[in-house]
């Protein structure tokens, strides 16, 4: 195989452990495999700290190609910027941790600093992009987007809708994801019929996911806090569910949107970041973020209003169709990867 196709790639820990799920774990197994599949050999190493990272860069041959995730490209902000004098360097942003509030000035000063000296940057969605260029980060010129694909099977099987009131949330039980939020509003729905399933990891944040899981004990079975759920339990809930909830503070994308968008299911969602991008097209109602009386407002609308749900499920259905395919994310990131 010539030199040119042999790849490393630098990610965190876990990335395929079933309790570590999110979706940036689930677009750098996509890419890895996709990559593979293409043809590159593909090197993966796993790093827990800013030392493994280092050891894993020098590790590059002279000459060589290394794709490195953006968090832990953060953790060693100067060992990407030596590994970047020898080799080349491809950063793949997922998202840009100065656009969020309360963000670790040190933390946005190392992702600075390292996708600074990235020979290229790759990003997960054209908001990512915006923002790293908007903020003086990247350079037009060496910024690429690769939005995430949606779930084949998804997009080629029919699309369901349950009942309206089954509403699920999808992503790791954290302070960015909202679920607190999210509990706020249907503590103010009382009233209506409604059920809600909140699939994702606990171990991110387990304080966090403790208080979560506090208040919603009180709801009794109208909440149902599932942890991971596996590709079939998973397909099954988004098949069951009437509509996607997502009360994130902050995202840059959103892949669980992705993933109802392949499914044809509605979205109820915040309006920040990147989420208004991935809904484009329709389907979708987005709410002012970090506001659980908009949150009620916008659930107890879909609930309650028929001609508003047929809508919806109508947009949902036609942009569907439009789905981007993994396919495409593989072969930009190759381009990319092929220019380094």
């Amino acid at each position: 195989m010539n030199r040119e196709r042999l790849l490393r790639f630098v990610v965190p820990e876990g990335i395929d452990d079933p309790e570590r799920v999110s979706g940036g774990n689930v677009y750098d197994r996509r890419v890895r495999d996709g990559l593979a599949a293409t043809g590159w050999s593909v090197t993966t190493t796993e790093a827990a700290d800013a030392d493994a990272v280092a050891a894993a860069l020098a590790q590059v041959p002279g000459g060589g190609t290394v794709l490195v995730d953006g968090l832990v490209a953060g953790w060693a902000p100067t060992a990407v910027a030596s590994a970047a004098a020898n080799v080349g360097v491809v950063v793949l942003a997922h998202m840009v941790t100065e656009a969020f509030a309360g963000a670790d000035p040190l933390a946005v000063e190392r992702e600075r600093h390292a996708l600074g000296h990235a020979g290229h940057v790759v990003a997960t969605s054209n908001w990512t992009a915006r923002e790293l260029v908007r903020r003086g980060i990247v350079p037009e010129q060496r910024v690429t987007v690769a939005m995430p694909g949606a779930v084949e099977r998804a997009l080629d099987g029919p699309a369901g809708h349950g009942e309206p009131g089954r509403l699920l949330c999808v992503g790791a039980v954290a302070p960015h994801k909202g679920q607190d939020i999210l509990l706020d509003a249907l503590g103010r729905l009382n009233a209506l019929d409604w059920s809600c399933t909140i699939a994702g990891s606990r171990a991110v944040d387990p304080d966090f996911a403790e208080r979560v899981a506090a208040t919603a004990a009180p709801f009794g079975s109208r909440i149902r806090m599932t942890g991971v759920l596996g590709g079939a339990e998973l397909a099954a809930a988004y098949r069951s569910s009437g509509v996607l909830v997502a009360p994130s503070r902050a995202e840059s994308f959103g892949m669980a949107i992705a993933d109802a968008r392949a499914r044809g299911l509605p979205v109820i969602a915040a309006g920040v970041g990147g989420i208004p991008e991935s809904v484009a097209g329709g389907g979708a109602l987005l709410v002012e973020p970090d506001d659980a009386g908009a949150l009620a407002d916008g659930l107890q609308r879909w609930m309650t209003d028929p001609a508003l749900r047929a809508r919806l499920r109508a947009e949902a259905a036609a942009a569907r169709a439009r789905s981007p395919r993994w396919a495409t994310t593989v072969e930009r990131i190759d381009r990319v990867l092929g220019a380094a």
